[in-house]
Formats: C-alpha cells, sequence, structure tokens
C-alpha cells in the first residue's frame, strides 16, 4: 500500500494563476501597510488558494508481477551426439525443478532443434530465445539458463543486443578433451561437363590430437560406387580429378579412416552434389533419299538449341551419269571417310533415315559404326520400304546391333499407332498426350515388318501387333528402329496428328543415355522436409526399398503404384545427411541439407562461443561433466537483486521489476479547506466593514 499527496485544481491554470496572483497581491499590501487584521486576511485568501488547488490523499496497491526466467535446451545435430543427449536431459529436468521451487519465478521453456522446417544451418540459439521473451517485457526477464554443447552459430556481439537486462548462464555438455577427425570440402564446382575432368578439393582436419599426425586413408565415390582412395596428410589440402559420366545430378562421397577415440563418425564424410552438364548434342543425320519424312526430323532437331545438327541427304549416287559439269552442280562430295572414320567419335547420335547401301559407306565404315555404339554411341534407324531392300542396312555390319530382321515387303495399310503393355510403361512413351492404352492419335499409312531380337523392347505396335518402334542396348551403347517412314503425318496433323515432337525427342534423349529416361532406375530426392522414394520398371511390381538415414538407421519401404511403371512412397526427411536407398539391385543417394553443413564445422563442445555474452550480462560458463565423463554437481539457483551473478556452486537470476497497480482510492480535502476559507474571507469583510 503506498500513499501519496496531489492536487486537482477546480479551474484552469490560468485562472487559478490569476487568483492565486491577486490573492498575494492583497495580502501582501495588506501585510506590508500594517492594516489592522491583515495577517488574518493573509491567512483567509492563502487557504481560498490551497482549496481551489483541490488538495486530495491518494491510496495505491501495487503488485510486483512474477519474474521471467528461461530453460533453453539445445536438441541439435551436434547434441544428438552419444553421451551429449542424455546428460542434458539430465540436467534439463533437475533445472526444471530448481527454477519452479523459487518464489515470484515464471518458467519457461525453449527447444533449439534443427530439425524444424525453419530451422536455418547450424545452431540458431538465441534466435529461438528471443522468439520465446517476444511476449515479455525487459524488466521482467529473471534470466536464461541454457544448455548446449556451445556450439552456438549466433552468438550476439553485445549484451544489448540481448534487449533485456539479465544474466546468461550456460552449462555445456561434453568432455573437456575430446578429439574430432573432420572431412572438409575446400573448393567444389557446382556444374561439370558431360565427360570433362573436374577437380574436387578436401582437407582432414584432426582437432584435439597432438602431432605428429599419420597420414589418413580417403576413399572418394560417385553415386555410391568407390572410384579411388588416398592417403593424406592431416590439414593440407589434397585434390581428386573426377569425370561427370552423365548429365544430371551426381553426387561424390568422400569418407576418410576413423580416428582412435573420434568424437563421432559424422563428419568423416563430406558430400559434393555436382549437376552433369552436356555440351551441345552433336548428331549426325543421314538421309538416303529426299522425302517427306526428312524435314519433319531435320526441323525437330534444328529446334532444339542444345543440339548441334550436320544434316546430309543423297541426292546423287556415285553411279549416276548425267553428263552434267562437275562445276555446276550445287552439291557438295558426300564426306565419308571424314564423317565416319575420323570424325565418328565426336557424334552422340546418327540417325539412319531410309537410307540404302549404294556404294557410299563401304562395310569398314559401318563397322566402325558398330564399335562406336558398343563404346557408348547410338544408332537410330527410321525406315520406309528401304528397310527390306536387298540394298538395306540389314545387309551390312550395321544388322549385328539392329534390334528388328525385315519380315516381309512393307505393308500399305491404315492403322493407328499405340503403346505395347511395355510402353505404357516405359518412360520413352508412357505419358504422351492423348496416348494410353487407347490412344487418340492420327493414323499412319505404311509398316516395314519386322521381328523383334530377343533382347530388343517394343514401345509401339501397328497392326496385328506388329512392332513398330524398337529399342535395344549393344555393349554400352544403344540403338532404335522406327519401322515406319510416317511419323511425318503427325507433323502435319493429318487425321489429329499425334505426339511427334515430344516422342522423337524422348527416343533421341533416350539413346544417348539421359538419366530421366532411363526405365529401370531408383531415385531418392528431398525437398528438405519430405523424401521420395521413386522406382521405375517395366516389371509388374516394384520390390521393397532399404532406406538408410545419415546415422546408420536402416527402414523397410513398400512403394505404391503411381501409374504404370511408376512407383513410388515419401518418408519425412527427419534427419541432416546423405540419405541411401537400395533394393538389391539399384542404388541412389540423396543428400539433406547443405552438403557441407555449419552444424558440423565443428564437433567438440567448447565454452568460447558464449563466454564473451555471459560475461557481459553478468553470467557464467561451466561444463556439465569432467574429463573422464563424469557428471558435475549442478549449480544451486538463487535471486539476487544486484551484486555478482554467479560463484562457487551457484548461478544468480534478478527479481523482477515490473509493477502492477492493483487499485487506487482518492479522498479530496479541497471541500472542507474551501469551507473555511470563504467563512474566514466573509468575517474579514465584515471585520473590514466595521473598522471603517
Amino acid at each position: 500500500m503506498i500513499w501519496s499527496f496531489d492536487f486537482a485544481p477546480f479551474v484552469g491554470p490560468g485562472p487559478f494563476v490569476a487568483i492565486a496572483l491577486a490573492a498575494a497581491l492583497v495580502a501582501g499590501l495588506g501585510l506590508a501597510l500594517r492594516r489592522r487584521g491583515a495577517a488574518l486576511r493573509a491567512a483567509a485568501l492563502a487557504l481560498l488558494v490551497l482549496a481551489l488547488a483541490g488538495p486530495e490523499l491518494r491510496r495505491e496497491g501495487r503488485e510486483t508481477l512474477p519474474a521471467v526466467a528461461v530453460l533453453v535446451t539445445d536438441r541439435s545435430a551436434s547434441q544428438r551426439l552419444p553421451g551429449r543427449e542424455s546428460m542434458t536431459e539430465d540436467a534439463r529436468r533437475a533445472m526444471i525443478d530448481r527454477l519452479k521451487a523459487l518464489p515470484g519465478v515464471e518458467v519457461r521453456e525453449a527447444i533449439v532443434d534443427d530439425r524444424a522446417e525453419t530451422a536455418g544451418d547450424g545452431t540458431r540459439l538465441f534466435a529461438t530465445l528471443a522468439e520465446t521473451l517476444a511476449d515479455v517485457p525487459p524488466d521482467r526477464v529473471a534470466g536464461v539458463i541454457a544448455l548446449t554443447d556451445g556450439l552456438v552459430h549466433d552468438a550476439p556481439p553485445t549484451a544489448a543486443a540481448l534487449g533485456f537486462d539479465a544474466p546468461l548462464h550456460a552449462l555445456i555438455a561434453g568432455r573437456p578433451n575430446e578429439i574430432d577427425r573432420r572431412l572438409a570440402v575446400v573448393a567444389a564446382p557446382r556444374f561439370g561437363i558431360v565427360h570433362k575432368k573436374q577437380t574436387l578439393t578436401f582437407r582432414v582436419d584432426d582437432e584435439g590430437v597432438p602431432t605428429p599426425r599419420p597420414p589418413a586413408l580417403v576413399t572418394l565415390k560417385r553415386d555410391g560406387v568407390e572410384i579411388d582412395r588416398r592417403r593424406v596428410s592431416p590439414d593440407a589440402p589434397f585434390s581428386f580429378e573426377v569425370e561427370a559420366p552423365h548429365a544430371g545430378e551426381i553426387l561424390f562421397e568422400a569418407g576418410v579412416e576413423p580416428l582412435p577415440g573420434d568424437l563421432t563418425p559424422l563428419d568423416d564424410r563430406a558430400v559434393v552434389s555436382l549437376r552433369g552438364v552436356r555440351e551441345n548434342l552433336r548428331v549426325l543425320l543421314v538421309s538416303g533419299e529426299p522425302h517427306p519424312g526428312e524435314r519433319a526430323w531435320r526441323n525437330l532437331l534444328k529446334s532444339d538449341a542444345s543440339v548441334d545438327l550436320v544434316h546430309f541427304t543423297i541426292l546423287r549416287q556415285p553411279e549416276k551419269q548425267d553428263l552434267v559439269p562437275v562445276g555446276e552442280l550445287s552439291l557438295i562430295a558426300f564426306p565419308t571417310r571424314e564423317l565416319f572414320q575420323e570424325r565418328l567419335d565426336d557424334f552422340d547420335l546418327i540417325v539412319f533415315d531410309r537410307y540404302r547401301k549404294r556404294g557410299l559407306l563401304t562395310f569398314e565404315y559401318f563397322r566402325n559404326v558398330v564399335d562406336r555404339v558398343k563404346r557408348g554411341g547410338a544408332v537410330l534407324v527410321a525406315s520406309g520400304p528401304d528397310y527390306a531392300d536387298p540394298e538395306g542396312l540389314t545387309e551390312t555390319p550395321l544388322a549385328e546391333i539392329l534390334p528388328g530382321t525385315p519380315a516381309g515387303a512393307p505393308l500399305e495399310e491404315i492403322f493407328r499407332p499405340r503403346p505395347t503393355t511395355l510402353g505404357l510403361r516405359h518412360p520413352v512413351t508412357r505419358d504422351l498426350a492423348d496416348g494410353g492404352a487407347n490412344p487418340t492419335w492420327g493414323r499412319w499409312l505404311r509398316l516395314s515388318p519386322v521381328a523383334a531380337a530377343p533382347d530388343a523392347t517394343t514401345l509401339l505396335a501397328g497392326p496385328d501387333d506388329r512392332p513398330l518402334l524398337l529399342l535395344a542396348r549393344a555393349g554400352k551403347g544403344r540403338v532404335g528402329l522406327l519401322a515406319s517412314d510416317q511419323i511425318w503425318l503427325w507433323a502435319r496433323g493429318f487425321d489429329g496428328g499425334g505426339p511427334h515432337g515430344p516422342l522423337l525427342r524422348r527416343l533421341a534423349h533416350w539413346l544417348m543415355q539421359e538419366p530421366d529416361l532411363e526405365e529401370e532406375t531408383l531415385r531418392l530426392s528431398s525437398d528438405g522436409r519430405a523424401l521420395t522414394v521413386e522406382r521405375r520398371t517395366l516389371a509388374d511390381r516394384a520390390g521393397p526399398v532399404t532406406l538408410v538415414d545419415p546415422t546408420g538407421g536402416e527402414r523397410r519401404l513398400d512403394l505404391a503404384r503411381v501409374e504404370p511403371g511408376l512407383w513410388r512412397t515419401t518418408v519425412p526427411a527427419d534427419v541432416r545427411g546423405l540419405w541411401r536407398a537400395a533394393d538389391g539391385a539399384l542404388t541412389a543417394l540423396t543428400h539433406v541439407g547443405p552438403a557441407d553443413p555449419l552444424e558440423f564445422a565443428e564437433l567438440r563442445s567448447n565454452e568460447t562461443r558464449l563466454a564473451p555474452i555471459a560475461a557481459a550480462t553478468g553470467g557464467s560458463v561451466r561444463r556439465l561433466a569432467g574429463t573422464a565423463g563424469e557428471a558435475l554437481p549442478l549449480p544451486r539457483v538463487v535471486l539476487r537483486d544486484g551484486g555478482g551473478m554467479s560463484g562457487a556452486g551457484w548461478i544468480g537470476l534478478r527479481p523482477s521489476r515490473a509493477v502492477v497497480a492493483t487499485g487506487a482510492e482518492s479522498i479530496a480535502l479541497a471541500a472542507g479547506l474551501a469551507a473555511a476559507a470563504l467563512l474566514i474571507a466573509l468575517l474579514a469583510a465584515v471585520w473590514w466593514r466595521e473598522g471603517r
């Protein structure tokens, strides 16, 4: 209860001042002239002025608000190392009991967890603290007790940046003599040209290890397959020369052998995600004769900015004798030797469009093409009536790798192409527009009957289920056969047209081994919050997948069918690091979070990061365990208003300085004084009158 004296004038400031000055003047003159009754009149005037001032006696009830103590528990990745998590949890339970026993203290808990969707890279302890105290006035904050390993990445530079004047105490989990080996990425490109060399630079850091430090064995894997290993000196950068074997994402994983007594193996691995990028694809298109479909091929390949096209159309055969002078011919000689011997390896794809052998390409050149395919090249044959011709490609060494052989004369028959059972599952033809089991594509008018090779896959069929589009592998390369020259009808919109562009583009890219078009793949991807496991297969079903998280934990996943040939499931991405999925035949990798996370840049617990801010607030930093890992006694918690905030075996919190009024009462003194003043004034007036 607090008493106070105040004024509440009955008139405004101007009139009150005028009255007070007039009263003072009258009283002063009376006293100065020593008139009879002057003192009495002066007293009456003073009482009158006091009454007009409205004196009040006030009584207020006030209550001190509870102080707010915050217990911050760090549950980031570094805190989940063996021993630290249990040590921190034991300390948390004990500190909660001690804080709740303090009178006039409200306890708030805050959790720092890097698995939350909003978590950034590293431990953001002070960001979490600011959110917890967002609705608390600064004079109510008693202090902060942080249970952490000291690996905090957002410590403010000054105490003023905290926004409150209260001590911060840090209780550090982990032993003071820890040693740790870490593999760090020094430099790595984000993109790499396919089949070009790139340099990845790493460094092995042995922290807390006495010198001299022996060499360490480092292995390098590409997409889960080991490609190199070597012994390196710790603390010195070293490099691997690597190659991007294909377009798309490529994961390089470097690992170093563990150190005796190592704190954790989690940072013994480093991951580099490199995206393979193809240089412009080089395609050689050889048209054996002019025909309507030739322009469809040329327009499609020329419209793709990533394709460098070399196109030759054979208009004049070598045996043709028309007596036209060579200087008047608008033709160039077909550079057979240059294209099929000297520069053959420069081409990613060779397309034979209605080609017949007429002495231009020798068997040696066709043998070169076969060898190129087996080394990783690609050939596509777009046939017409030429395929069953005695001069056709099946009468050359190319027949060794072709996915189909002639099975009769060309059929001049109207039919609608349709996907086969495998075509509904294959990425090249699975989800073409207006497709499916009963497509509405435009009709074609001719088909070259072929018999599919045993290792060929038929994606499209014509009348009587005759093969129309066949694919096959040959060595490291691939071969395709389109048993009709009628796809140009789709390009012209005949009978409604069809997806000639997407089909031919996918076909060309499958032949050139684009990973996105592989029919048998296992994929693992993440958006940071969830992992998606996807299996593409031509089989009737997809088997279970084993998913391994960065800590080595395994789980068995059953995939659900999404559409023909595609199976998928999704699980939470609750741990950052490298994840691995395998189904016995295929393996897929993905990395959740930054490839070189700040959280793992240092894993040894330390007191130095929080020591400056703790000292600036009057707080302290002390450990929860000794060098042997034994638990140290927890400090007592006391409330102190002033003086030091920590000592041997204790830590202090500040009492609340926030006060709230619970009630108020005013007793007006003006009424009685005004009546007395008026009475005295009247008496004085009478006396003055009588005195005359």
